[in-house]
This record gives C-alpha cells, sequence and structure tokens, in this order.
C-alpha cells in the first residue's frame, strides 16, 4: 500500500520540534518519530523583540541535525511553522533568508490567528470534547480559543507566555507573594478584556508543556494508576494544590519534582498561574489535558485535506479505524458482534437486577466490540490479557480515561475472576456498581462474540421471551447451519445466568 513520510517543525519559542508520520493512501496514519530541542528563542531577543545572533545560530544548528534526520529516513514533504519568536521578531525575513540558506528548509510564520486555529484543530479532532475553552501556553504567546459544537468561534492570541510572565514579574525564587499577587492580577486584567472568556462555565483544555507537566505532576502526587495524559481531568482546586506545593520549593529543589521537566522548573510557576486564573475567571468546572498540540493540528489539516474532510465525524470511530488496520481487525466480525451484542442487550433490559443506563451501555458495548480481543493480534493463547493490556496502556483518541478503562474491562472479558484481577490496580477508579455494570456488559459481549463462532454472519435476530417465573427464552433466527454458534453460546451463557438470577434458555432457528 503506498504510503508517505511528513516530517513537521515546530519552532515555538520554548522549543523547537521534528516529528515524522507515515501517512497511507487509506488515511491510516502514525508517528513515527518525535524530537525536540529546548531552544528558548523568547530569551535570546534585543529590547525590539529581534533575534539575536546566537539566537540565530541555535536555531541553525538545530535544523541542521533534524536535516541528517530527515534525510536519511527520506521523507517525502517537510512543513515548517513558526511561532511567536519569530511572528513578533523585526528581523524575521532575515533570519527566515539565513536558515533557508544554511539548511534549505522554508519555514512558515503563523499568524495569531493560524497558531489558536491549529490548537483549536489539534482539539477537536483528538478529544470528545465538544464546547470548550482551549488554552496554549508558549514561551512567548498564549493562545485561547472558544470552540462550540467543534465549531471556532473566538480567538485571542496574548502577547505573553511562561518565559515573558517570569521574566516580568518574577525576579526571587521562590516568588514571593507580592510578585504572585502581581502576576494573577495581571492575568486576571487580561482574560477579563474578553467578555466571551468571562464566566462561560465551560471546560478549560490545556494545550502543550506547561498544561503536560502540571498533569504529570498531578498523577505522581496522588498515584494515578492508568497510564496516558490525553484527556486527564484536573479540578481547580487540584491545579491550585499542585501550584502551592511548587510555591514551596526554589528552583533546584523544583527540578527534582516528579513530573516535572527539568528544562521547565525555572518557567512551571507563572505558566500554571494563566492556566490556573484562565479557569478561575471562565468559572470552568473541570480543566482537561490535550495532548495534542499545535503540530497536531498542522498534521490533521495534512491528513483531513487528502480525505477531502474538515473535521473528522466522530473522533473515537476514527481512533477505532486507526486501530482496526494496525492490529488487523476484523471489521466485519466486530460490527456482527456489536449488532448482536447491542440487541441482546435491548432485549434484556427489562431483566436487569439494576435498573441502568441503557444509552450510555449501549455506547460502552458499541465501544468494546470494537476492540474486543484485539490482543489476538499478539498471542491466541493470552488474548484476554493482551486485549486488557493493550487497552488500559494506551491513548484512545476520543475517549475520557473512564471510558478507556471500561472498553479495556469489557473487551477483554473472560469469567468475573479475570474482571477483578485485571480491575485490582485501578480499585480506586472503580466502584462496585461499576465493575457489576463492566461484568454485565462483557458478558453479553462474549455471549454475542460466540454467536458469531464462525464468523459468518450466521444469527441475524435475537427475541427474548419470558418462559417462566425464572427462565427466559433467547430465540435466535439463523439463516445458515449454527453447529459451532450454538456449542460455544451453551458455554457462554451461564455468566449471563448469574447475572440476572435467571434460567437462559437458548432457542436456535434456520430459516434458510
Amino acid at each position: 500500500m503506498a504510503q508517505r513520510k511528513l516530517a513537521i517543525i515546530d519552532m515555538g519559542s520554548n522549543s523547537i520540534r521534528l516529528v515524522i508520520y507515515t501517512i497511507q493512501s487509506n488515511g491510516c496514519y502514525h508517528e513515527l518519530h518525535n524530537f525536540k530541542v529546548v531552544a528558548r528563542l523568547s530569551s535570546h531577543t534585543t529590547i525590539d523583540g529581534s533575534i539575536t545572533d546566537e539566537g540565530i545560530e541555535i536555531i541553525v544548528e538545530t535544523l541542521s541535525r533534524f536535516n541528517k534526520i530527515i534525510n536519511d529516513h527520506q521523507i517525502d514533504y517537510v512543513k515548517g511553522v513558526a511561532t511567536a519568536a519569530l511572528r513578533l521578531a523585526p528581523n524575521q525575513r532575515e533570519v527566515l533568508n539565513i536558515i533557508k540558506d544554511k539548511t534549505a528548509l522554508s519555514f512558515t510564520v503563523l499568524s495569531d490567528y493560524e497558531e489558536a486555529y491549529y490548537g483549536y484543530l489539534a482539539v477537536t479532532n483528538s478529544t470528545n470534547i465538544e464546547d470548550g475553552i482551549s488554552i496554549d501556553i508558549g514561551g512567548g504567546s498564549t493562545e485561547v480559543t472558544l470552540f462550540k459544537n467543534r465549531k471556532l468561534l473566538k480567538y485571542v492570541s496574548f502577547p505573553f507566555g511562561a518565559i515573558t510572565l517570569k521574566n516580568r514579574f518574577i525576579e526571587s525564587d521562590p516568588p514571593t507573594l507580592d510578585e504572585m499577587n502581581n502576576l494573577k492580577q495581571f492575568l486576571i486584567n487580561q482574560f477579563s478584556s474578553f467578555n466571551w472568556i468571562v464566566n462561560t462555565e465551560l471546560p478549560v483544555v490545556g494545550i502543550g508543556g506547561t498544561a503536560r507537566n502540571l498533569c504529570l505532576m498531578h498523577q505522581r502526587k496522588i498515584n494515578y494508576p492508568l497510564p496516558g495524559l490525553h484527556q486527564y481531568e484536573l479540578q481547580p482546586n487540584d491545579i491550585h494544590e499542585v501550584q502551592q506545593s511548587l510555591l514551596e520549593h526554589p528552583f533546584t529543589e523544583r527540578q527534582n519534582v516528579e513530573g516535572l521537566s527539568k528544562d521547565r522548573a525555572d518557567i512551571i510557576i507563572p505558566a500554571i498561574q494563566a492556566i490556573s486564573t484562565l479557569v478561575e475567571v471562565t468559572r470552568a468546572p473541570v480543566f482537561i489535558m490535550s495532548n495534542k498540540g499545535l503540530r497536531d493540528g498542522v498534521f490533521y489539516e495534512e491528513v483531513l485535506q487528502q480525505i477531502g474532510i474538515e473535521q473528522f465525524p466522530n473522533v473515537a470511530e476514527e481512533s477505532f479505524y486507526q486501530l482496526s488496520y494496525n492490529y488487523q481487525i476484523n471489521v466485519e466480525h466486530v460490527q456482527q458482534v456489536s449488532k448482536l451484542a447491542s440487541a441482546i442487550y435491548k432485549e434484556l433490559s427489562p431483566y436487569l437486577l439494576e435498573k441502568l443506563n441503557d444509552e450510555d451501555n449501549l455506547k460502552l458495548l458499541r465501544y468494546s466490540a470494537r476492540f474486543l480481543y484485539m490482543g489476538e493480534y499478539i498471542s491466541n493463547e493470552a488474548s484476554s490479557q493482551h486485549t486488557f493490556y493493550l487497552l488500559s496502556n494506551m491513548t484512545i483518541d476520543g475517549l475520557t480515561h473512564e471510558q478507556r478503562l471500561g472498553v479495556a474491562l469489557i473487551s477483554s472479558f473472560k469469567s468475573k475472576p479475570y474482571l477483578l484481577q485485571f480491575a485490582g490496580p485501578y480499585s480506586e477508579l472503580l466502584t462496585k456498581q461499576q465493575l457489576k455494570r463492566y461484568e454485565l456488559l462483557g458478558a453479553i459481549l462474549k455471549l454475542a462474540y460466540s454467536l458469531n463462532r464462525t464468523r459468518r454472519n450466521v444469527v441475524y435476530k435475537c427475541v427474548v421471551h419470558k418462559t417462566s417465573k425464572r427462565e427466559i427464552q433467547l430465540q435466535l433466527y439463523c439463516h445458515d447451519d449454527f453447529y459451532f454458534e450454538e456449542e460455544q453460546a451453551q458455554k457462554y451463557k451461564k455468566q449471563i445466568e448469574k447475572l440476572l438470577n435467571f434460567n437462559v434458555e437458548l432457542h436456535f432457528q434456520n430459516n434458510n
């Protein structure tokens, strides 16, 4: 299958990054490499904002290193973008000419709108968040957007970032109370000058290194057991607690804080204050981390243009599509299992011991069916274990952490003991009610899986009849021989019987 390699170079005020992707002709893609150099270009400027000779030297040296990688990996297309440091530099044209002359690389200097737009594009194509406020704190600028129904409505690029805030407001180590108060008041004034930011009561979505480090520190602090940062959630008070703990330590001690990158230890406090203040001004109910940012937005634009759309219609479905390709999942089979599982759930719903949210359960069933025994890609012998490990340890765009853990437990379901074994390390994240729910959905999915044992879509309809006080009949209509489906389903119905406290009689009927 034809593929091309795309390299994106993101020249920010704090760091310069090279990311290499492969894109297949069918729209499937994969990140191959990700390299970062902390350049701190905002610190290499003159009074008028021009990039100094030393700054230019750092740029050329970094890009020369990147060029060797690009050439060795035979990249088809290189896209370079630059943000605030170069956008605000009076000697921008001179710097771009030197880059072109020394490295043969061309860069597009993004406008403040484009920088905000790519951040928005990354969030709405990698999360299930439809309405929100995004914030991307760079070294020299901060982009804030408002989006509703996944559409960009407002944006602003503030001429301050982590480095410039630190240089302007903080001299002491650690910062004094007066310095922090002055910084916060400045940020309140800046954010409050835009009516569309004030009191929106929407989630604030964080993009970039500051948000990433904030969430990593919180995860380490509470010993969060589930891997991954994307769509990790913090309450406003959580942000305040992380910030307060940082204010208790000087720079040398902050460098050793778990979850905090050493290269951000000097600028993290004013950057987190920007997030905290925006959450306060907007009265956001929650702060959500997006591990996809500007360069991902640039990449999504390339992918979306290739397949002729402006936005993924459904982020979770797009993730399923990508994973189906990567793990060679039989799409027709899982669609049939999903159809059967949904039908069985709807038929059994009146007999459930506890009334559950049918819409949420059906969504979880559909999600889980898409990953059913994905671990077979590694080994059939231990597919359940491999499925749970893969799903609980990977980011799945469009799913919250709670949904991802639920899907991992349902898709890998084998029996109640296995479920409890898998769930053990995550006990603090799961309630007894959730476990019972995942056990039920897992048992239904496993039964549906058995009803397509030969992967010929033999069963096309199921209906439940109550035949006595303690017995129900699951009538299964087939269009071909169902011998192996029946044999497997008779084994798997026992878990359903225990959960419903009903005897379940399976009645297969060949209507061919």
